[in-house]
């Protein structure tokens, strides 16, 4: 196996196989392929998979979204995949970059998971909850159609998506694989 880390990209790596091309995003991270690759980010709690893809030019990509909103950020924000306004925003030029067309982006979505259990039940708590309310208010600002999503629980989640097929694999903690 061939590994390579990408440099155009926050927070990548690719890795080459007899298989294809998956391209790792990771924490906090952002990248955008062509088909045939894979995109694929792991380590889903209250963190979500945001996937945007253009079907016409076959371009997909992808962030590892952990918080709602950058205002809490001290400073420039650095990597904008780690919010869900900043994420979107450079999904959305990344892609247009590529040739794709705002009107035809399409969203799947996977993570946003409630992992510690509290007592009481505080904003703090559900940051998964927000997490996911943040990127659809940011797809609704852009006009961009959410067609599928596995979110909420209390499991972590791998997601993986397949540009060629448009198909998001979401393996679960002890649940195994669907496609969405």
């Amino acid at each position: 196996m061939l590994l390579r880390r990408s440099f155009k990209h926050w927070g990548s790596t690719t890795v080459t196989n007899n298989v294809g091309s998956i391209v790792s995003v990771g924490i906090a991270g952002i990248h955008v392929v062509s088909a045939p690759l894979i995109l694929r980010t792991v380590g889903l709690g209250s963190c979500v998979g945001l996937v945007l893809f253009d079907s016409t030019i076959k371009a997909a990509a992808m962030a590892h979204i952990m918080l709602p909103d950058s205002s809490i950020a001290r400073g420039t924000v650095e990597k904008p995949g780690k919010f869900a306004d900043t994420a979107v925003a450079e999904l959305v030029k990344m892609l247009t970059r590529k040739g794709a067309d705002v009107k035809r982006l399409k969203a799947k979505m996977a993570g946003g998971a409630m992992m510690f259990s509290f007592t009481t039940m505080k904003e703090a708590a559900a940051i998964g909850k927000r997490n996911v309310e943040a990127i659809e208010a940011q797809l609704n600002k852009y006009g961009i159609r959410k067609v599928s999503a596995k979110v909420g629980g209390n499991k972590g989640r791998t997601v993986e998506f397949d540009v060629e097929s448009e198909i998001m694999r979401v393996r679960t903690v002890n649940e195994g694989v669907v496609e969405i």
